[in-house]
């Protein structure tokens, strides 16, 4: 937030402040990809200790800066620090939502569920709280000092971390060959398809499009953009926590597919009317504000289920392969809809960018017409009490 702001403070483009964020989403694609693999052949362990190592060291190099440099050279420098917070992050990620699948016993998806949400949501949340904490470490300790006190913190998560989890791991009980990263089963490839789609519908307004809006549009300060940007992620990290008891079902399979291709036309309806009332006119501050948290329940429900479902549909053994492939896809979307939202902010202002996010929703939300609605049945546990022996 900080970066966006300051550069387009500076008289960048919406295009320009697009490819700032290019290079944290690309390498966000090739570690997705191979961190799956590697995972799959050497343990998470592994890739979950060299997320963590690594963005320990990116912070430390983020402290470095000196504002004597030359322009060039500090966007240079804090590019590359965010290339390699990219590349942490979805280590970090994919190790932890793999773990998920090893941890819960088998077949029991109302479990498998919950914790999903449990820790997408948390994730989500934490992401947008870091937004607060972030300005608030930066007025006790300047900004050396909250990157050395971030580094410390995950320092000592890392240590916790080599401490307690198991050697194995995630480790494929075969050797796995580099090709089968792209054999995937007809399920994998369409969830995936589905998970690019979803993904770069909220990118394509979220990341220049937005701020820029509320920015230039509305009028509003610095601080208070930021403020909505971390409301927002922090209310959809709360809703996909409490996925399982929104949708008041059982946890089987086919009946979460069905859940997840009603709640993709209902985004793309949200994505819609939003739109609509800003090329109308009616009563915009309202229709952005109010329709964009109504977008981000929906929306937080339809990630919540399609996390669920790349885990049902995987083999234990292949858990790492299938779920970086998966995060590989969902990285591309990002990818596209950060482009995108630059472009379209550029060419059709704030409206473009919600009709292209209705396109791609409704592109995710047909993919899902493709995955099976029959076949393996969970043990008929509800969800909402399932959810509700987790509340603390």
């Amino acid at each position: 937030m900080l970066v966006l702001l300051h550069f387009h403070e500076l008289g960048y483009t919406p295009v320009n402040l697009a490819f700032l964020f290019l290079l944290y989403e690309f390498f966000g694609i090739l570690t997705n990809l191979f961190g799956g693999w590697i995972g799959s052949r050497f343990g998470l362990r592994l890739t979950l200790f060299a997320g963590l190592a690594i963005q320990v060291a990116a912070l430390v190099m983020l402290s470095f800066v000196n504002p004597a440099w030359v322009a060039w050279l500090s966007v240079a420098y804090v590019m590359t620090a965010q290339a390699l917070s990219g590349i942490a992050k979805d280590l970090t990620k994919m190790s932890s939502k793999s773990a998920i699948k090893l941890l819960v016993p088998e077949g029991n998806d109302s479990a498998l569920f919950k914790w999903v949400a449990i820790l997408t949501g948390s994730k989500n949340a934490l992401k947008g709280l870091g937004f607060l904490i972030g300005g608030v470490l930066l007025s006790w300790l300047g900004f050396a000092g909250a990157l050395w006190a971030m580094a410390a913190a995950l320092g000592l998560v890392l240590a916790g971390s080599m401490l307690r989890l198991k050697a194995d791991m995630g480790k494929s009980k075969s050797k796995v060959k580099f090709k089968q990263l792209f054999s995937k089963s007809r399920e994998i490839n369409m969830l995936s398809a589905a998970r690019f789609f979803l993904f770069g519908s909220r990118d394509v307004w979220f990341v220049v499009g937005l701020p820029i809006f509320l920015y230039d549009v509305l009028g509003w300060s610095f601080s208070g953009v930021g403020a909505f940007m971390a409301a927002w992620v922090i209310g959809y990290g709360f809703i996909q926590a409490i996925a399982p008891k929104l949708l008041k079902r059982n946890a089987d399979v086919p009946a979460i597919v069905r859940g997840a291709q009603l709640w993709g036309f209902i985004l793309a309806a949200v994505s819609a009317a939003i739109a609509l009332a800003l090329e109308f006119s009616f009563y915009p501050t309202i229709a952005v504000l109010g329709g964009l948290a109504l977008f981000a329940l929906v929306f937080a429900v339809n990630s919540a289920v399609h996390s669920y479902l790349i885990l049902a549909y995987t083999d234990s053994d292949k858990v790492a392969l299938n779920v970086g492939f998966y995060y590989m896809a969902n990285a591309c979307g990002r990818l596209v809809g950060t482009l995108l939202s630059g472009v379209m902010y550029l060419a059709a202002g704030l409206p473009g960018c919600l009709w292209v996010s209705t396109l791609f929703v409704l592109a995710a939300a047909g993919l899902t017409l493709l995955l099976p609605t029959s076949g393996r049945k969970a043990p008929a546990v509800s969800l909402e009490a399932v959810a509700a022996q987790s509340s603390d």
